[in-house]
């Protein structure tokens, strides 16, 4: 086992406590996973692409998010982790007024003390995202 191997696994497994939260629908246990310095990275051309600091900020912009969009969580492609970084892959169903899509959505997180610490949140359809968030 590397010296690096370790510190995987706990990356690994803070990712993957996170999305057995999600799946099971358990808010709480999502909110908990988060650190309280969290920090959340949304890119794109709509009024939520920036940098939120801060637990309650990031948590209040991705509950703005599923009001916008009835956003469903679909399935988990994968969870994955090197030392440095958590990656986990999902589907999700979006609805921008009448049309709905499924797109994946590929979330980067940096784990501190057993923690998601912080996030990058990739989305397959981007102008459609930015077209939900700008309405």
């Amino acid at each position: 086992m590397s010296a690096a191997e370790p510190v995987r696994l706990a990356t690994l497994a803070a990712a993957q406590r996170y999305v057995d939260a999600w799946v099971a629908g358990d808010f709480p246990a999502m909110m908990a996973a988060y650190s309280d310095d969290f920090v959340l990275h949304w890119f794109g051309q709509n009024p939520f692409a920036r940098t939120y600091e801060g637990r309650e900020a990031a948590i209040g912009a991705l509950m703005e998010f599923t009001r916008r969009t009835g956003r469903r969580l679909l399935a988990v492609v994968d969870v994955m982790a090197g030392a440095e970084r958590a990656t986990v892959i999902v589907r999700e169903q979006i609805t921008v007024g009448e049309e709905t899509r499924e797109i994946e959505r590929t979330l980067v997180y940096r784990v501190a003390n057993d923690q998601l610490a912080e996030c990058w949140v990739y989305d397959q359809d981007q102008r459609f995202i930015d077209r939900a968030l700008s309405a």
